[in-house]
C-alpha cells in the first residue's frame, strides 16, 4: 500500500557487516528451520521506517541477515507523481546499482533464480528489480528491453488507477488490457520478464493471463472471497494464473480483513484459501513490507494519516486504506516475522515441504520458468 521507492536508496554507504557469532546464537541457527530454506520476498522492501528519509543503514542489513531472508522483489522506479515515469526509473535503477556495488558482502543483484542460489550460499540477500507501474513504457514497448538490459525482472502493468496498459484494481470501467498493453505484454514476454498483475484490474488480470506466452504473477495480493475489497484477487483470476503455471504471492496488509485490522491469523487463513484454489505449488508471500518494524506507533500514526490523505489527493488510494489501518500486520512484523508465519502454518498442519514451498520454493520454481536457472 504504502510506497517509497527511495527508501532503500539513501542510507549509509558502505555498509557491511561483521557479527560475532556466539555458542548459544550459533545453536540457535542450528535449529532454524530457515537454516536450509531458500526465502523469497516476492514485494518486499529493505529500508529503516524510524529514519528520517527511510534510511538504509546497519540495522536494515542485519535485521534482513538474521531474518532468514535469500531474497526481495523491491520496487524502483515509477509509481505515481508528477515526475517523468521514464527519467526516474531509469534513474532509480541506476542508484540501486551503486548501492549493491557499494554493499558486496551484503547484496547481490538478480538476474537469474541462479542468483537467488548464490545469495543464500553467501550468506547475502538477492535484491531483484521490480517496477510497480509500466507508465515508463511511454508509448513505446520497445523500452522493455531497455530495463530488461538493465537487470529489471518484474514489471507490474498497472497501479491502483488506469493507465496506459490497462486498467488498475480501482478503475471503475474494469476495461481490461489496451492494444498496447497487449503489445507490452508481448514484449515482456520475449524479454523473459515477469509479468505482475498485483494492483491490476479484474479484466486486466484475466486477459493478461490469457494472452501470455509465459506464466504471470500476482506477487502481492489477498483473496477477495475472504475479504471483498478491489485489491485482493477473486478465485477466478488465482485459478487462472495458477492453471497456466504462474505464482501467486499472500501480503501482510490491512486488506486481509474486513476491519482493515489484519493480524498474523487472517495471512495465514489468506495463504490457507489460495493454496486450496491453486494448489500448493503456487504460493507464497509477497509481504509488501519491511523487515525492519517501526518502534513508535503512536509516532507513526501522525505520519500515516499525511500519507493516506496524500494517496486520496493523487487518486491512487486503494479502497480499505484508512488513517487508521497500518500498512502491515501489527502481530507479523520485524525480523522475526517469516520465523512466526512458520510456526502458524505448522499449528495450522502444514508440513515442513509445504512451508518451504510458500517461504520460497515456490517463487523459485517459478522465477526459473521465466528467467532461467
Amino acid at each position: 500500500m504504502m510506497i517509497d521507492r527511495r527508501r532503500f536508496l539513501y542510507g549509509a554507504a558502505g555498509t557491511t557487516l561483521a557479527l560475532a557469532v556466539s555458542p548459544a546464537m550459533a545453536a540457535q541457527a542450528a535449529s532454524d528451520p530457515l537454516r536450509n530454506w531458500v526465502v523469497v520476498n516476492a514485494l518486499g522492501g529493505l529500508g529503516n521506517p524510524n529514519v528520517n528519509g527511510g534510511g538504509f543503514d546497519k540495522r536494515v542489513l542485519e535485521e534482513a541477515h538474521g531474518s532468514g531472508l535469500s531474497a526481495v522483489n523491491v520496487t524502483l522506479g515509477y509509481v505515481s507523481g508528477a515526475e517523468d515515469p521514464f527519467e526516474i526509473s531509469v534513474r532509480d535503477v541506476a542508484a540501486m546499482d551503486r548501492d549493491i556495488r557499494d554493499r558486496p558482502r551484503d547484496l547481490l543483484k538478480v538476474w537469474t533464480a541462479g542468483d537467488i542460489r548464490k545469495a543464500k550460499a553467501e550468506g547475502r540477500i538477492g535484491v531483484i528489480y521490480g517496477f510497480q507501474n509500466a507508465a515508463m513504457m511511454g508509448k513505446d514497448a520497445s523500452r522493455v528491453d531497455i530495463f530488461a538490459d538493465m537487470g529489471v525482472r518484474i514489471v507490474q502493468l498497472t497501479y491502483n488507477p488506469a493507465n496506459d496498459l490497462g486498467d488498475g484494481s480501482m478503475a471503475p470501467q474494469n476495461r481490461g488490457l489496451t492494444p498496447f498493453g497487449r503489445e507490452v505484454v508481448e514484449r515482456l514476454n520475449h524479454a523473459r520478464l515477469m509479468v505482475d498483475l498485483s494492483h491490476s484490474g479484474e479484466r486486466t488480470c484475466l486477459e493478461a493471463a490469457q494472452i501470455s506466452k509465459a506464466p504471470i504473477s500476482i506477487n502481492h495480493t489477498g483473496c477477495r472471497a475472504l475479504t471483498d475489497l478491489p485489491r485482493n484477487k477473486t478465485d477466478a483470476e488465482l485459478r487462472l494464473v495458477a492453471e497456466r503455471g504462474g505464482f501467486v504471492g499472500i501480503y501482510f496488509m490491512p486488506f486481509l480483513n474486513p476491519s482493515g485490522h489484519a493480524r498474523a491469523d487472517d495471512v495465514v487463513a489468506h495463504i490457507d484459501h489460495a493454496i486450496n484454489v491453486c494448489g500448493e505449488d503456487h504460493v507464497g508471500v509477497g509481504t509488501d513490507g519491511d523487515v525492519t518494524q517501526i518502534d513508535d506507533l503512536k509516532v507513526y500514526e501522525a505520519r500515516l494519516a499525511e500519507e493516506i490523505a496524500k494517496r486520496r489527493a493523487a487518486g491512487i488510494s486503494a479502497a480499505g486504506e484508512r488513517p487508521d489501518t497500518y500498512p502491515f500486520v501489527v502481530d507479523l512484523r520485524g525480523p522475526d516475522q517469516f520465523r512466526k508465519l512458520v510456526r502458524l502454518l505448522e499449528a495450522r498442519g502444514y508440513t515442513s515441504r509445504r512451508i518451504e514451498k510458500v517461504l520460497g520454493a515456490n517463487f523459485l520454481r517459478y522465477a526459473e520458468s521465466i528467467w532461467g536457472a
